[in-house]
């Protein structure tokens, strides 16, 4: 039986684990490498500004493996916020350990008591083991499709 879980929020001492799996999430997931220094500038620019949102680390016996970030989008049909999970990334060693249940559990809690009128996720559309994870947490498909356009960094 593994360790109990510990969810707390993260600190800048966590910057390093958060863009290393960063990093390796979006290689695993999109096979994209990422460009580590625009990588940690965006994750410590959560840090700098609390109102882009906040990640949440989660720790098995003192040892971090996994985290999440959470965006906020403003809803003006139901004048309340969506809380975002994004960035979702659990060490291997740790996956299917109960991870990312015990992190969504606390964001649902914390959304709950800040007032958000509900929480999203997007999921890349092959991956059926994430989305049946989020089925069983209660999360349903939506009916929107995703469109993106890259604009040019100034």
């Amino acid at each position: 039986m593994p360790e109990p879980l510990t969810i707390r929020p993260a600190a800048r001492d966590d910057v390093p684990h958060l863009v290393d799996w960063n990093a390796a999430m979006a290689q695993e997931t999109e096979a994209k490498t990422l460009d580590r220094a625009v990588l940690a500038r965006g994750v410590e620019g959560v840090f700098d500004e609390p109102r882009r949102g906040f990640y949440l680390v989660a720790e098995r016996d003192g040892m971090p493996v996994g985290s999440l970030l959470v965006t906020y989008e403003w809803s003006d049909w139901r004048c309340g916020d969506f809380w975002w999970i994004q960035s979702v990334y659990v060490v291997p060693a740790a996956r299917r350990g109960g991870v990312f249940r015990a992190l969504y559990a606390a964001v649902r809690d914390k959304a709950r008591a800040a007032g958000a009128v509900g929480l999203r996720l997007y999921v890349e559309t092959e991956n059926q083991r994430a989305q049946r994870t989020y089925a069983e947490l209660g999360m349903e498909p939506c009916h929107y499709f995703m469109y993106e356009e890259a604009l040019p960094r100034t």
